[in-house]
């Protein structure tokens, strides 16, 4: 008799879903969380290199001439 209710009381927590959804939204936050933190780093270096030739270049034009009105 106790095989029967251990395996009805298995069969009751194999079924239960409930909490489920909080469990698949905390594993896709680990996983965003994981992917910024590998690309944010690589992303700034780019971000940095793009502006560093951007002032390199601005250092070197003269200011832009205004027109007469």
């Amino acid at each position: 008799m106790t095989r029967i209710i251990d395996a009805s009381l298995k069969l009751k927590i194999w079924k239960d879903t409930h909490g489920q959804d909080l469990a698949e939204y905390a594993l896709l936050a680990g996983f965003l969380a994981a992917a910024t933190g590998f690309t944010l780093p690589a992303v700034a270096a780019d971000i940095a290199s793009v502006l560093t030739k951007v002032m390199a270049i601005l250092a070197n034009d003269p200011p832009p001439q205004s027109a007469p009105l």
